[in-house]
């Protein structure tokens, strides 16, 4: 079995906005795309144009509609991959020491060469992070993209993880959680961010911002609604006369 280590020297991580997702699912394409070329063994897909298509991803986005007590439903997109816990339970159950937690940046990994595809890592994440692939029968999962984060050859603005650099909505932020001072730590304790399913005890790493009520965004607007009045009241110059000869038609 794979030791834990008792601390790790920074707590690389993802921070998620679940206010601003809007669930177009680029992070999982382009997770997909860029660590079936790169990383470690392809991510396989089995009878992809078939009638019973499968395949393996390292990041899904599930959609929930959420009724609250007080105020309207809202529908949810819910981003969720390996939390890389500080506690792991993936990794100490493994029977290889194939799965194991960097000490110098906290990142959970797998050793493919080691990996016997047995399953158990699998089977203790209470977030089902992990996927076996068919093709390759080794287990797979988020590794935070370490062969872009600290690639040298890429330019700096791309050393992050590809769906951070993907998401069109600005929904996902990347940085050292360990650092209170890291701008993600502070995003966390400005939206009030939380851990999934913290009763399992795993402590994730990864942390996600509530979105926040559809009538609280009301009022907001509201607020702005005299700064989004048109600047006339009626169009001048060539919009004037077009609009003049459109009414006449």
């Amino acid at each position: 079995m794979t030791q834990l280590p008792q601390s790790t020297e920074r707590k690389m991580g993802l921070v998620i906005d679940l206010d601003t997702c809007v669930g177009c699912h680029a992070c999982v394409i382009s997770c997909k795309g860029w660590n079936t070329e790169n990383y470690g063994a392809p991510l396989s897909d089995q009878d992809a144009y078939g009638s019973n298509p499968s395949g393996t991803f390292l990041n899904r986005v599930h959609s929930y509609e959420v009724t609250p007590d007080e105020g309207h439903a809202q529908l949810i997109h819910f981003p969720k991959s390996c939390l890389h816990c500080e506690d792991a339970p993936c990794v100490t159950v493994c029977p290889t020491g194939a799965s194991y937690k960097r000490v110098e940046d906290g990142i959970v990994l797998v050793n493919e060469s080691d990996c016997i595809g047995c399953g158990l890592c699998a089977w203790s994440c209470p977030y089902g992070a992990r996927e076996l692939d068919q093709a390759e029968g080794v287990m797979k999962k988020c590794t935070l993209c370490v062969d872009r984060i600290y690639n040298e050859n890429l330019p700096e603005v791309d050393r992050i993880p590809s769906c951070v650099r993907t998401c069109p909505a600005g929904a996902r932020h990347f940085g050292d959680l360990g650092d209170p001072n890291s701008d993600v730590s502070k995003l966390v304790a400005e939206r009030e961010g939380v851990d999934l399913m913290p009763e399992m005890g795993t402590k994730p790493v990864n942390k996600y911002l509530p979105p926040r009520p559809k009538d609280q965004i009301e009022d907001q607007i509201d607020i702005l609604a005299p700064l989004l009045a048109p600047v006339a009241e009626e169009p001048k110059g060539f919009l004037g006369w077009l609009d003049k000869t459109l009414e006449k038609l």
